[in-house]
Protein backbone atom coordinates (compact mmCIF):
# COMPACT_ATOMS: atom_id res chain seq x y z
CA UNK A 1 0.00 0.00 0.00
CA UNK A 2 2.41 2.17 1.23
CA UNK A 3 4.91 1.89 -2.80
CA UNK A 4 1.40 2.44 -4.81
CA UNK A 5 1.06 5.57 -2.28
CA UNK A 6 4.55 6.50 -3.23
CA UNK A 7 4.28 6.09 -6.93
CA UNK A 8 1.04 7.71 -7.08
CA UNK A 9 1.58 10.74 -5.11
CA UNK A 10 1.60 13.18 -8.06
CA UNK A 11 -2.00 11.62 -9.12
CA UNK A 12 -3.64 11.55 -6.12
CA UNK A 13 -2.19 15.10 -4.61
CA UNK A 14 -4.05 16.12 -8.09
CA UNK A 15 -7.75 14.37 -7.70
CA UNK A 16 -7.71 15.35 -4.07
CA UNK A 17 -6.94 19.04 -4.65
CA UNK A 18 -9.88 18.99 -7.55
CA UNK A 19 -12.16 17.46 -5.42
CA UNK A 20 -11.58 19.82 -2.45
CA UNK A 21 -11.55 23.08 -4.96
CA UNK A 22 -14.78 21.55 -6.22
CA UNK A 23 -16.32 21.49 -2.80
CA UNK A 24 -15.79 24.54 -1.91
CA UNK A 25 -16.95 25.77 -4.93
CA UNK A 26 -20.14 23.81 -4.66
CA UNK A 27 -20.56 24.68 -0.88
CA UNK A 28 -21.23 28.29 -1.64
CA UNK A 29 -23.68 26.87 -4.47
CA UNK A 30 -25.44 25.31 -1.89
CA UNK A 31 -25.28 27.95 0.67
CA UNK A 32 -27.10 30.24 -1.54
CA UNK A 33 -30.24 27.21 -2.73
CA UNK A 34 -28.43 26.26 -6.58
CA UNK A 35 -28.83 22.97 -7.75
CA UNK A 36 -25.75 22.02 -8.35
CA UNK A 37 -24.16 21.52 -4.49
CA UNK A 38 -20.74 19.93 -3.41
CA UNK A 39 -21.11 16.65 -5.28
CA UNK A 40 -22.15 17.97 -8.34
CA UNK A 41 -19.07 20.05 -8.52
CA UNK A 42 -16.44 17.53 -6.73
CA UNK A 43 -17.45 15.05 -9.67
CA UNK A 44 -16.88 17.75 -12.48
CA UNK A 45 -13.60 18.69 -11.15
CA UNK A 46 -12.74 15.29 -10.57
CA UNK A 47 -13.59 14.17 -13.88
CA UNK A 48 -12.01 17.06 -15.28
CA UNK A 49 -8.36 16.09 -13.80
CA UNK A 50 -8.94 12.76 -14.56
CA UNK A 51 -9.26 13.33 -18.30
CA UNK A 52 -6.16 15.69 -18.18
CA UNK A 53 -4.15 12.98 -16.15
CA UNK A 54 -5.49 10.33 -18.72
CA UNK A 55 -4.35 12.99 -21.66
CA UNK A 56 -0.95 13.55 -20.24
CA UNK A 57 -0.70 9.27 -19.76
CA UNK A 58 -1.21 8.96 -23.21
CA UNK A 59 0.89 11.48 -24.66
CA UNK A 60 3.56 9.53 -22.82
CA UNK A 61 2.61 6.16 -23.77
CA UNK A 62 1.67 5.91 -27.02
CA UNK A 63 4.48 8.58 -28.40
CA UNK A 64 6.27 6.08 -30.08
CA UNK A 65 3.79 4.93 -32.43
CA UNK A 66 3.82 7.01 -35.48
CA UNK A 67 0.30 7.78 -36.91
CA UNK A 68 -1.63 6.89 -33.97
CA UNK A 69 -3.63 9.20 -31.89
CA UNK A 70 -5.74 7.95 -29.13
CA UNK A 71 -6.73 10.75 -27.60
CA UNK A 72 -9.54 11.11 -30.83
CA UNK A 73 -11.09 7.67 -28.39
CA UNK A 74 -10.96 9.76 -25.26
CA UNK A 75 -12.78 12.80 -26.57
CA UNK A 76 -15.45 10.93 -27.99
CA UNK A 77 -16.21 9.67 -25.18
CA UNK A 78 -16.23 12.83 -23.23
CA UNK A 79 -18.39 14.34 -25.67
CA UNK A 80 -20.21 11.59 -25.85
CA UNK A 81 -21.02 11.03 -22.22
CA UNK A 82 -21.75 14.44 -21.73
CA UNK A 83 -25.13 13.62 -23.95
CA UNK A 84 -25.59 10.81 -21.73
CA UNK A 85 -25.41 13.06 -18.10
CA UNK A 86 -27.59 15.63 -20.21
CA UNK A 87 -30.29 13.40 -20.88
CA UNK A 88 -30.49 12.35 -16.89
CA UNK A 89 -30.94 15.50 -15.18
CA UNK A 90 -34.61 16.46 -15.12
CA UNK A 91 -36.94 19.59 -14.02
CA UNK A 92 -39.76 18.46 -11.48
CA UNK A 93 -41.61 21.72 -10.66
CA UNK A 94 -38.82 24.23 -9.84
CA UNK A 95 -36.32 22.18 -8.88
CA UNK A 96 -33.46 20.29 -10.95
CA UNK A 97 -32.98 16.65 -10.31
CA UNK A 98 -30.51 14.73 -11.20
CA UNK A 99 -27.19 16.69 -11.54
CA UNK A 100 -24.64 14.80 -9.50
CA UNK A 101 -26.09 11.64 -11.24
CA UNK A 102 -25.08 13.34 -14.66
CA UNK A 103 -21.65 14.49 -12.38
CA UNK A 104 -21.16 10.74 -11.13
CA UNK A 105 -21.60 9.58 -15.00
CA UNK A 106 -19.02 11.99 -16.68
CA UNK A 107 -15.98 11.07 -14.08
CA UNK A 108 -17.32 7.35 -14.19
CA UNK A 109 -16.26 7.69 -18.11
CA UNK A 110 -13.10 9.01 -17.13
CA UNK A 111 -12.27 6.12 -15.08
CA UNK A 112 -13.59 3.87 -17.72
CA UNK A 113 -10.78 5.51 -20.02
CA UNK A 114 -8.02 5.02 -17.49
CA UNK A 115 -8.78 1.39 -16.97
CA UNK A 116 -9.12 0.83 -20.41
CA UNK A 117 -5.56 3.05 -21.15
CA UNK A 118 -4.48 0.64 -18.42
CA UNK A 119 -3.79 3.75 -15.96
CA UNK A 120 -5.18 1.49 -12.93
CA UNK A 121 -3.54 3.76 -10.45
CA UNK A 122 -5.91 6.64 -12.11
CA UNK A 123 -8.67 4.49 -11.93
CA UNK A 124 -8.63 3.03 -8.22
CA UNK A 125 -7.76 6.80 -6.52
CA UNK A 126 -10.51 8.39 -8.67
CA UNK A 127 -13.40 5.57 -7.88
CA UNK A 128 -12.25 5.91 -4.21
CA UNK A 129 -12.68 9.78 -4.57
CA UNK A 130 -16.13 9.21 -6.16
CA UNK A 131 -16.89 6.98 -3.44
CA UNK A 132 -16.03 9.74 -0.85
CA UNK A 133 -17.60 12.54 -2.85
CA UNK A 134 -21.27 10.42 -2.77
CA UNK A 135 -21.23 9.39 0.99
CA UNK A 136 -19.61 12.11 3.03
CA UNK A 137 -21.23 15.07 0.70
CA UNK A 138 -24.30 13.51 1.51
CA UNK A 139 -23.78 14.30 5.53
CA UNK A 140 -21.98 17.40 5.17
CA UNK A 141 -24.34 19.47 3.18
CA UNK A 142 -27.20 18.51 5.36
CA UNK A 143 -26.04 21.36 7.97
CA UNK A 144 -25.09 23.32 5.24
CA UNK A 145 -28.67 23.26 3.75
CA UNK A 146 -30.16 23.62 7.36
CA UNK A 147 -28.28 27.04 8.52
CA UNK A 148 -29.20 28.52 4.91
CA UNK A 149 -32.69 27.57 5.29
CA UNK A 150 -32.57 30.00 8.45
CA UNK A 151 -30.18 32.39 7.07
CA UNK A 152 -33.46 32.64 4.36
CA UNK A 153 -35.87 32.29 7.24
CA UNK A 154 -35.04 35.09 9.03
CA UNK A 155 -35.12 37.86 5.54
Amino acid sequence: MSQFLAENSDLILKLIVAVGLGMLIGAERLFVHKEAGMKTHALVALGSAVFVIISEMIAVKYSNIEGFDPTRIASQVIVGIGFLGAGSIMLQGSRLKGLSTAGGLWVTAGIGLAAGFGFFGLALVATILVLMIFMLLNIIEKPIRKISDQIDGER
